[in-house]
């Protein structure tokens, strides 16, 4: 009797190719929302046919790429939280800021892709835990009396959101190099924190998220 042929490594190429057409697809429609699946297939070294076996169009390649980036949202909210929740509202920000970093590209590419391909509503839905967190740490330093009152937190949050990826396209463009001690200071700073007691909060957070950042710069 014949034995079946495995099939493992057919599915590991499967999986090898959906990644990278995932990972190509991100970095692509940062730069051009407006490329097509074809360019994609090529940019990802893959023939159309295998792109459309795994994507059937652009709607379901940017609904992967939404799911993606929530599942990586939430396992970074996952470790953010638990380090705020026994942190001051200084330093549980400045983590939040760092265990957000390492998945700034998918955070920025979700929100340049909201309006016109995943609708503000499906985008809102993947950003919601990201936003509640950073609202409810920046209502705690209100209340603490370190963080400026001047806007509503959740007001506030909107703004640094922006800010944020402001800073992102920054070290997309080559105008910035950051691995998130810099735009922790800064996202500190327009909370209303002095410079230099925002310098030292990040610095002495950054040691606690050091392996998410390396991994980021790999």
């Amino acid at each position: 009797m014949t034995k079946p042929v495995a099939r493992e490594p057919l599915r590991r190429n499967s999986r090898a190719n959906r990644e990278r057409i995932l990972a190509t697809a991100r970095q692509e429609l940062g730069r051009n929302p407006d490329v097509t699946l074809e360019e994609l297939a090529r940019a990802a070294g893959v023939v159309r046919r295998t792109l459309f076996g795994h994507f059937p169009g652009r709607e379901a390649l940017l609904e992967a790429l939404a799911e993606e980036a929530s599942e990586a949202l939430r396992s970074a909210l996952t470790e953010g939280t638990a380090f705020a929740e026994t942190e001051p509202a200084e330093r549980a920000f400045a983590g939040f800021v760092f265990s957000l970093w390492p998945v700034g590209d998918r955070y920025r590419l979700l929100l340049a892709l909201a309006r016109r391909d995943l609708g503000v509503q499906r985008v809102a839905e993947v950003l919601a835990p990201a936003r509640a967190t950073a609202t409810a740490i920046l209502e705690r330093g209100q209340r603490d009396g370190v963080f400026h009152t001047h806007l509503p937190a959740e007001a506030m949050s909107g703004g640094l959101e922006a800010m944020t990826v402001a800073l992102l396209e920054s070290v997309n463009d080559g105008l910035l190099e950051d691995d998130g001690t810099r735009v922790a200071v800064a996202l500190l700073i327009a909370t209303g924190v002095p410079e230099e007691r925002a310098k030292s909060v990040v610095e002495a957070v950054a040691p606690t998220f050091e392996t998410e950042r390396d991994a980021s710069d790999d």
